[in-house]
């Protein structure tokens, strides 16, 4: 919720799981945990990263209630938005443009746009949960950024598994939640629009995110992503420019991955010509 959001720091920046689905480990042969945690316990390192997640986003469901009430939302509207869609930053994007006057048609277009990451994170999850089919439906609900950024972050399927369902489970109830109780207080708040508090999901992600930015990559990847999404959001539809802003990372990899062979090819270069140079002297 920023769209729910991202995690503390914890065994590695998003993705640092190996490309293959974790398997199981064996007893004795787990991976440590984060730093900072004993060794061999994962598990209470997991949930550790879980609750502070959902504990610190789950609180942010307030803000949604009192900005959705205050877009002329019905009580019921506003929880129905919580318990089935279930995606902080697209509910955000359709009670905003509720608000602005726009049609209800072309918010819930944007809304969908902006929630259209949940699909590609699934694709991620389905490999390191390995759930049995029966539960994937169910599982598919809690697919967000937040419960993503967790999952990823830990070193093994069980404790994947573990940080999954405890930040899936923490961040639901607590979101519905806080989103009944802002919605019921909005009218004690009077002009819900001067408090600001439709910037407190997004602030929330950020505080969160900003220590997974560990190196030179993530920062510049993470700045060029916010840089297309506030030059495209001016002329795109809302949900377009944080797709696009996507492309920041193939983008950085790109231009990396050139400096890197780029001495590697020169280095190459000179080696060849002196193996050259030498056997000419030796002929």
């Amino acid at each position: 919720m920023a769209e729910q959001t991202a995690p503390p720091e914890g065994t590695g920046a998003i993705g640092a799981i190996s490309a293959g689905p974790p398997g199981p480990t064996a007893p004795g042969d787990r991976r440590d945990g984060p730093p900072g945690t004993a060794p061999g316990k994962p598990d209470a390192a997991a949930v550790r990263d879980a609750l502070a997640v959902g504990i610190a986003v789950g609180l942010s469901g307030f803000a949604f209630g009192v900005t959705a009430a205050g877009s002329g939302l019905s009580l019921l509207q506003i929880c129905a938005l919580s318990l089935f869609v279930f995606t902080g930053a697209s509910q955000f994007a359709l009670v905003g443009a509720l608000a602005a006057g726009g049609n209800p048609y072309t918010a819930a277009a944007g809304a969908f746009f902006l929630g259209v990451r949940n699909a590609f994170y699934g694709l991620r999850l389905s490999q390191l949960l390995a759930l049995p089919r029966a539960l994937r439906p169910f599982a598919a609900h809690w697919v967000i950024d937040e419960t993503t950024a967790v999952t990823v972050a830990q070193p093994d399927r069980r404790s994947a598994r573990l940080g999954f369902t405890v930040t899936g489970l923490t961040l639901y109830v607590l979101w519905n939640l806080t989103t009944l109780v802002g919605a019921m207080g909005a009218e004690a708040l009077g002009d819900t629009e001067a408090w600001g508090l439709d910037a407190a999901s997004p602030a929330v992600f950020l505080a969160l995110l900003a220590p997974m930015l560990r190196s030179t990559t993530e920062r510049v990847t993470a700045g060029l992503a916010v840089l297309l999404a506030l030059t495209l959001l001016p002329v795109l539809p809302a949900g377009v420019p944080v797709l696009l802003s996507a492309l920041a990372a193939p983008v950085v990899l790109f231009v990396m991955g050139r400096r890197k062979r780029g001495p590697a090819v020169e280095g190459d270069t000179a080696k060849q010509e002196k193996t050259t140079e030498k056997g000419g002297r030796d002929a």
